[in-house]
């Protein structure tokens, strides 16, 4: 499924560089290169060997000026990473470089490239699936060593893997039941239905395994949204800076010295945790505080997890179990700090309060029990699940959503049988699902939803 034009575009981050790199991708892609280039050898792009970069200059072909000094790249159908031909300008990092080069090429009749236009050409030209296309753009974004292997396990065909063998059992038993519909004087309709029944209850198992790694998967790509709330000067700040490992965050005696919610990345055992800083949670009469306070409840709603700090230097106080009071129902720790003071505060009343919520005895001004934090938050993200090095997790909603609904609809299909329906009626439920589980993999997709996935990547990806 070649495409007949040839596109272009920058393909390294936009600001300074050592190098910048204009990637083109089409039948014109290497003629192009060439009309513009000229090689120190004097060799003509047009037999530059494939994985071979030569050293010369871009000239402008109106005027003869160089433009840059570069290396040109040439890879040749089919072993590319669209599968077309591919010629790379590497020349140096600078915008002004970079679009001048770019210019020259889209001048000489080529387009300029649409966001992801590169990786979707490698999808429709089979290189990729559609999930191992989809994970190239988590590999862009992951934060940390777990997301990042998480994302290369899909882009490597881990999860789509996967998918292709639950697709081809499901092909099986629709086979199986079609032979009993064409074949009904063999008998065979009885013995269809009962392997229908137990392998829709085994793959309902294994959707259902594979859909409770779906909150851990989302995590590991997007990050896990953690406010810290407390009543003012409980230590919330000095809680951020300690996990940040830097004094991110100002850090005073004066009560309300937060008035808006600071947001800060951070590592915490390979899971990308986005730490909120927020305003100190009581009744004030200054007004931009007042706006700090109404954010912090704001961010709350939002989280994932919630790391509520009390202070171990003073008893349980009103403030404290109003701020208690929103923890309900929700996913949090509580954290007892100033452990590095005298203890005054009644450790039964607390856990009295928050409701069999785990409680943590921390000092964030000296350190300790931050890694005792780090280590439940670990636990709490991955309950016991698959290994972490597994590229199996499901990551994203998309996903999620269409495993679903070919989890029901496999259970339609063992309703169906349980029912006494003809074979013909349970393998509308199979197929309906084997058609679902297609489009994770881009076989049954739709080339709106295919539009919708790729123009969430940049530019000269």
């Amino acid at each position: 499924m070649f495409q007949e034009d040839t596109i272009a575009a920058i393909a390294t981050a936009v600001g300074e560089g050592g190098i910048g790199i204009i990637r083109i991708s089409g039948p014109a892609a290497v003629p192009v290169a060439g009309s513009l280039f000229r090689a120190a050898s004097a060799a003509p792009a047009s037999t530059q060997p494939s994985y071979r970069a030569a050293y010369g200059t871009i000239v402008d072909p109106e005027n003869g000026q160089t433009v840059d000094e570069v290396l040109l790249l040439v890879m040749r159908a089919p072993r590319s990473y669209t599968r077309e031909d591919v010629a790379e300008i590497h020349c140096h990092g600078g915008p002004l470089p970079l679009r001048r080069i770019l210019g020259l090429v889209l001048a000489a009749g080529v387009r300029l490239a649409e966001p992801g236009e590169f990786t979707k050409r490698a999808f429709l030209n089979g290189r990729l699936d559609l999930s191992q296309a989809e994970a190239v753009i988590d590999v862009i974004r992951a934060k940390t060593d777990a997301s990042l292997r998480m994302a290369v396990g899909h882009l490597s065909g881990a999860f789509s893997a996967k998918v292709r063998a639950y697709r081809h059992e499901i092909l099986r038993l629709v086979a199986h039941l079609e032979a009993a519909i064409d074949f009904p004087e063999d008998d065979i309709e009885e013995l269809a239905s009962r392997d229908v029944a137990s392998a829709a209850d085994k793959l309902c198992a294994d959707l259902d395994r594979l859909l409770d790694t779906a909150q851990t998967g989302r995590i590991l790509r997007e990050g896990l949204e953690t406010v810290i709330i407390g009543k003012p000067n409980v230590g919330k700040s000095s809680l951020l800076n300690a996990l940040l490992g830097e004094k991110r965050a100002i850090v005073t005696e004066i009560p309300g010295t937060t008035r808006d919610i600071i947001e800060e990345f951070v590592n915490i055992g390979g899971i990308p945790i986005k730490v909120v800083d927020t305003a100190g949670i009581r009744e004030t009469a200054d007004v931009v505080e007042r706006i700090g306070v109404a954010r912090a409840r704001e961010a709350i709603i939002q989280a994932d997890l919630i790391l509520l700090l009390l202070d171990a230097s003073a008893p349980l106080s009103v403030e404290d179990k109003e701020v208690m009071e929103l923890l309900s129902g929700r996913q949090a720790i509580v954290l007892v700090n100033k452990t590095d003071l005298p203890a005054v505060i009644d450790m039964d009343d607390v856990h009295r309060h928050v409701g069999g919520k785990p409680v943590i005895r921390i000092s964030a001004l000296e350190g300790t029990g931050v890694e005792e934090l780090e280590k439940a938050i670990v636990e709490m993200v991955y309950s016991g699940q698959v290994s972490r090095s597994e590229g199996a997790f499901v990551n994203n909603v998309r996903h999620s959503r269409i495993l679903r609904q070919a989890r029901d609809h496999l259970a339609e299909s063992r309703a169906t049988v349980a029912a006494g329906m003809p074979p013909d009626c349970v393998v509308v439920d199979l197929k309906a699902a084997w058609e679902k589980l297609g489009e994770i993999t881009g076989d049954t997709v739709g080339e709106d939803i295919i539009d919708q996935i790729f123009t969430q990547f940049c530019i000269g990806k």
